[in-house]
């Protein structure tokens, strides 16, 4: 799990550059969804260093699974331990992803009210005015997201070093 406290941190900075990076392509496109070529090389090489990053934690994850698992119990224990750490890395996205247009604040041109719903938006338009995006929901779940990764790591870091540095007997099932 060393490898996981180290690479931990790191994916949690990719953030920063991947929110750049969305920020610049509304700067960047030539016409409606053509960007140049950089701008393509630049996302490849954030994509991959945040996969980096992203296996480095699922690899150490597996290895300290397949560390605790029992033998004596065989695949079933691994499996569970496999199902549970997947649980846990995959239901928060989409959390995430569901949360962006609730935290996404928009106004109307003609009068500044709220453009939050689809009623808002269809009463902007009748009075001829276009709903515009203020704040992006996407930057606020970042800069909140990042907040509590990094007092989650440095709170839990120690836990998982002590887990870690368990012997291994800690961890097999007691027999009757």
């Amino acid at each position: 799990m060393d490898i996981y406290l180290k690479a931990f941190p790191c994916r949690l900075l990719m953030s920063i550059p991947y929110a750049g990076l969305v920020y610049m392509a509304n700067h960047v496109q030539t016409e409606p969804g053509v960007f140049p070529a950089y701008f393509y090389l630049i996302t490849i090489t954030f994509y991959a260093l945040h996969q980096v990053t992203l296996y480095c934690m699922f690899v150490s994850g597996m290895a300290m699974s397949a560390k605790v698992s029992d033998p004596a119990i065989g695949g079933s224990y691994m499996t569970l331990l496999n199902t549970v750490n997947n649980l846990g890395g995959n239901w928060p996205a989409t959390i995430a992803l569901w949360l962006v247009e609730s935290l996404t604040i928009k106004t109307c041109s003609s009068d500044n009210s709220s453009c939050s719903d689809a009623v808002n938006a269809e009463i902007c338009t009748e009075k001829g005015g276009t709903c515009s995006t203020k704040i992006d929901g996407y930057y606020i779940e970042i800069a909140f997201c990042l907040v509590v990764g990094f007092i989650w790591y440095f709170n839990r870091r120690s836990t998982i070093n002590r887990l870690q540095n368990l012997k291994a007997d800690h961890w097999k099932v007691p027999r009757q």
